[in-house]
């Protein structure tokens, strides 16, 4: 019999021979732990998948009554979150080493049921974690914000992959009482349904993690005069990279009353998490020293600058009972001041190129003392249909030196730049390879990504679905000019050819410089990424999702299709297809109508209109 598939992969996998049919067994799953209340969500979970994969009806009883499926806690099995399932001819034992180790051998369960069915395979499992925390970022203040049904399926999703920690990177998204003016056109989440989504990440076993920027990325609240006052500039900023910020981006240092309104948005939003952790952010604060703290800029320098104020932060979040997490961009710029920061702190190395720097940006960390997650991402966002090469070599490089180095955690982040302009599901390659190689990263590395996506993200036994996802994932090297962070078919969209080139996007590797150099291969490679496109998405038919959003999913995958088929044609139109104007303007039109639709079936409404001017400038092309 061939190994059944699992996501993750467990630590230690045996066959003994033989198969057990449920069907025949007297059912009852029997919590073995007194007071049996901390298993009984697993055994409500495990309780589910008997119905929905076995069709077998099992009750549920606290107590040392015999089951058929037997949870447990034996402290003895060592490693926390740890677990051992055994099938035997007479059922299922699960024992956990804590309550979250019985859930996780619940969901390795439930995974073995989804493909088994009635029937499983006797088999011995013993697992346990590499991370104690493994968790996802996922971004909701560009431009989208989910839906609580969205929310809620993709925890449940998460966790059934073991995730046990998730944090909603908000600027402006959050319905701070005293400052409606910022998120009123955003439809933010409120106190009540984070309260709500709180409770619910707990029973499945996973902290959610308070996160509010709270230095840079502040633009959102200095488009709205009465904040200007705070900001280091009066004006807006280009980043390194060339993208132009129309508003101030970060507070101030030299400006008090900066800390006044961290206080005050601490107090209201905290209380809302059971968590002890907080992700303060103060990434990116490009515009430090240009503005009001330019004058403490040259006298003490930048990088002093913008510790001492990260310690203001730090004495903040300490008063209130948290442990600060930040990201680690800024800081590591200045290795000297590293140790000065608290050992209480949690830094947070972030890098999204397969080839970024963590062997030497977690060896500064390590050897400073200092607890620290690695973060890669998901790399879905610039991209309409993710960066899959990237995204595993991002991954695999992050966790193998967060391993190596003695990393507490890892957040695997998926952020929505440009206007977010990726659906959910195309980060779901992303998610289930972080989830797996945080889990187990030597049982893992080499997953066969695209089946175990298919089978426990999309429920498609076929393996079609997964593919095509992973398959689109990789148009942005199709056309042979492969920029930084990002698909030149979604930047195509933002920029003229001459100004790609010109911003030095095409300058990565020798491939992309031959084909920018050379117009006739650059059309050749545009041509074939189209075709390449329509091959992987007429695959879209032959898929047997067994989900309620399958038509979703099939429709949203299909839209990210004919956006990068869009952003081809608007190169080639700049290279030899002017002739093409009034036929492309048709186009986007088209593309608006089902990126509308597509938004909104998973996200509120508030922020829509801010992600579909980003498209509408797209119409300027064709119009010149």
């Amino acid at each position: 019999m061939p190994t059944p598939p699992l996501l993750p992969v467990p630590r230690e996998f045996s066959l003994k021979g033989g198969t057990v049919n449920l069907t025949a067994l007297e059912g009852l799953i029997s919590l073995r732990h007194d007071p049996a209340a901390p298993l009984l969500f697993s055994g409500q979970r495990a309780q589910a998948a008997l119905k929905q994969y076995a069709d077998v009806d099992w009750a549920i009883a606290g107590g040392d009554l015999p089951g058929s499926l037997e949870i447990s806690i034996d402290p003895g099995i060592g490693q926390p979150q740890g677990y051992r399932l055994t099938v035997h001819a007479e059922g299922i034992r699960i024992a956990g080493s804590d309550a979250a180790g019985a859930f996780y051998g619940v969901c390795t369960l439930a995974q073995l049921l989804q493909t088994q069915g009635a029937t499983l395979p006797l088999l011995e499992i013993a697992d346990s974690p590499d991370f104690p925390a493994r968790g996802v970022m996922f971004d909701v203040s560009r431009d989208r914000v989910p839906t609580m049904e969205t929310l809620y399926a993709l925890i449940d999703m998460l966790a059934g992959w073991k995730i046990n920690q998730f944090q909603l990177y908000t600027e402006h998204t959050f319905a701070y009482r005293n400052h409606r003016t910022v998120w009123e056109q955003a439809s933010p989440l409120t106190p009540e349904e984070i309260l709500a989504l709180d409770a619910y990440c707990h029973e499945r076993f996973v902290e959610l993690v308070p996160n509010q920027n709270s230095f840079g990325h502040m633009h959102r609240w200095f488009r709205h005069e009465e904040y200007l006052h705070l900001a280091e500039t009066e004006v807006g900023i280009t980043t390194p990279w060339g993208t132009k910020w129309e508003y101030p981006f970060s507070l101030s240092p030299a400006v008090p009353e900066t800390l006044n309104l961290l206080d005050e948005l601490y107090d209201e939003l905290l209380p809302n998490f059971t968590s002890k952790m907080f992700n303060i952010g103060a990434d990116e604060t490009f515009d430090l020293g240009e503005g009001r703290s330019k004058a403490l800029v040259e006298q003490k320098g930048k990088g002093r600058v913008y510790l001492d104020f990260l310690l203001e932060i730090y004495r903040r979040v300490k008063a209130r009972g948290r442990t600060m997490q930040f990201w680690g961009d800024i800081i590591n710029q200045y290795p000297e001041l590293v140790a000065e920061l608290p050992k209480d702190v949690i830094a947070m190395e972030w890098g999204y190129e397969a080839d970024h720097d963590f062997p030497g940006k977690t060896a500064l960390f390590a050897s400073s003392g200092l607890s620290f997650y690695v973060c890669p991402g998901t790399s879905s966002w610039v991209s309409v249909a993710g960066r899959t090469d990237n995204m595993k070599g991002n991954i695999r490089n992050a966790v193998e030196n967060g391993l190596k180095n003695g990393a507490i955690g890892v957040l695997n982040t998926d952020w929505g730049d440009l206007g977010h302009w990726q659906s959910l599901p195309v980060s779901y390659p992303g998610f289930a390879y972080g989830a797996a190689l945080s889990w187990n990263f030597a049982g893992n590395v080499d997953i066969d990504l695209a089946a175990a996506v298919s089978e426990f993200a999309f429920h498609d036994r076929t393996g079609v679905m997964g593919q095509v996802a992973y398959d689109l994932g990789n148009t942005y090297q199709k056309p042979g000019i492969i920029p930084h962070n990002g698909s030149l078919l979604l930047w195509a969209y933002h920029r003229s050819l001459d100004q790609l080139l010109e911003l030095g996007l095409s300058l990565r590797r020798e491939e992309s410089r031959t084909v920018a150099g050379d117009q006739a291969l650059f059309t050749r490679r545009l041509h074939e990424t189209i075709d390449y496109i329509d091959q992987v998405n007429a695959a879209l038919a032959d898929t047997r999702m067994e989900t309620p959003d399958a038509e979703l999913i099939k429709r949203e995958f299909a839209a990210a299709g004919h956006m990068l088929k869009h952003g081809a044609k608007r190169l080639l139109f700049q290279l030899s297809e002017k002739d093409r104007g009034l036929e492309l303007l048709a186009d986007l039109d088209t593309i608006e109508a089902e990126y509308r639709d597509n938004w909104l079936a998973r996200n509120r409404p508030g922020g829509l209109e801010d992600s579909v001017k980003r498209l509408r400038r797209a119409r300027d092309l064709y119009a010149e």
